[in-house]
């Protein structure tokens, strides 16, 4: 009797062990999924427009990567799923997990926030990206969004912008009066303090308000997308140096109770891909720049012009104005300009004998293109 038991009990023992691996397995799935996380990113880009568009792209595509398909992003362009000045709201409200736009856009909400987008005659990429990491400013830009449910995280930078495309040749300040341009943040504010009437609208919208003549002049970044957007279809001259945006640097807004559902690997690893597309953004723009200037000056013949002195020096008194004021609007707005500020003043300190003194004697001729 007991011979004939034996068989019986290793078929059940083995019986129960199957059962408990499937059931196992289902368990380790059920984990797995619960583990997944699916996010939407709504951007105020056209969807892959070059540089600045398909930085979320490669972040999208790092954190599948390095999550191993854990966490999946899903990128829409402006006007996909919400538009493209609607992004900061749609992370704010949940209706998308991250964002990626420039703060100016924002003013409205948080005037400060053109602080950390770009400031006329400000610092540039190289030193923006320094005050963010090691001079405070960071943490007063997450501050600044406290109110809102969004973490922030610096997603990329232009670098030194062009200043601008205009159907008129602008030989004075003069020439600027009644014109109707796009330019956003705090260099729309002095252009229009100049006699400028100023015009915000998405990139979407720039070329067909240029070639119609529903505005005069505009901004867009630099030469890689401009000639992406065809700019100098719709108008001849081409305008620089970009005094109003030394940079603009775009960020990465994150809502914060869906960051705060992530386990801690995830968000490293959003954390670590989004500062690889800070770097590599501007990478983009400093490899593609200049071959997309000789494009424009030396296939479509567009006049590259260099603004006038009396323009820039105008320009300069205004913007030490609208500043001024911006930095008295509150008191988180008065410690960020501050310690903005300050750092700009020990940074042009050194540059002055690192950089700038090092340009001056790679090219001891000065500038060549005036």
């Amino acid at each position: 009797m007991k011979a004939k038991t034996l068989p019986v009990a290793i078929a059940m023992t083995t019986a129960l062990s199957a059962s408990l691996l499937v059931v196992s397995g289902f368990d380790n799935q059920a984990q797995a999924q619960e583990n997944e996380f699916r996010w939407k990113m709504v951007t105020s880009w056209p969807k892959n427009f070059p540089g600045v568009g398909q930085g979320p792209e490669r972040l999208s595509q790092l954190v599948d990567d390095m999550s191993d398909g854990r966490l999946t992003i899903e990128v829409f362009g402006a006007g996909q799923l919400v538009p493209g000045f609607e992004v900061f709201d749609a992370v704010s409200d949940g209706t998308a997990e991250l964002g990626h736009s420039a703060s100016y856009y924002w003013k409205g909400k948080a005037p400060a926030a053109q602080f950390f987008a770009a400031v006329p005659f400000g610092m540039n990429a190289q030193e923006m990206n320094a005050w963010l990491s090691f001079g405070g400013g960071m943490e007063l830009w997450n501050e600044l969004y406290d109110d809102f449910g969004v973490d922030v995280l610096v997603a990329g930078a232009s670098g030194v912008q062009m200043g601008g495309w205009y159907n008129k040749e602008i030989n004075s300040v003069d020439d600027l009066n009644g014109l109707k341009m796009r330019m956003p943040g705090l260099g729309g504010e002095v252009m229009s303090r100049m006699g400028v009437a100023i015009v915000n609208m998405p990139g979407g919208e720039i070329f067909t308000s240029l070639q119609s003549g529903a505005i005069d002049a505009t901004e867009w970044i630099g030469p890689y997308n401009d000639l992406a957007f065809g700019l100098h279809q719709a108008a001849d001259y081409y305008y620089y140096p970009g005094w109003h945006e030394p940079t603009v640097m775009f960020e990465a807004i994150v809502n914060e109770e869906a960051f705060a559902e992530l386990p801690a690997d995830l968000q490293a690893i959003l954390r670590t891909a989004i500062s690889d597309v800070n770097q590599s953004v501007l990478d983009e723009y400093t490899a593609r720049n200049n071959d997309a200037l000789e494009t424009l000056v030396n296939e479509h013949d567009v006049e590259l012009r260099r603004i006038p002195d009396d323009v820039l020096a105008q320009a300069r008194e205004y913007s030490s104005e609208v500043v001024g004021e911006l930095a008295e609007t509150s008191e988180l707005a008065t410690r960020i300009y501050d310690s903005y500020q300050a750092f700009q003043d020990k940074v042009e300190d050194y540059h002055a004998i690192s950089e700038q003194a090092y340009y001056n004697a790679r090219n001891p001729e000065g500038d060549t293109t005036q």
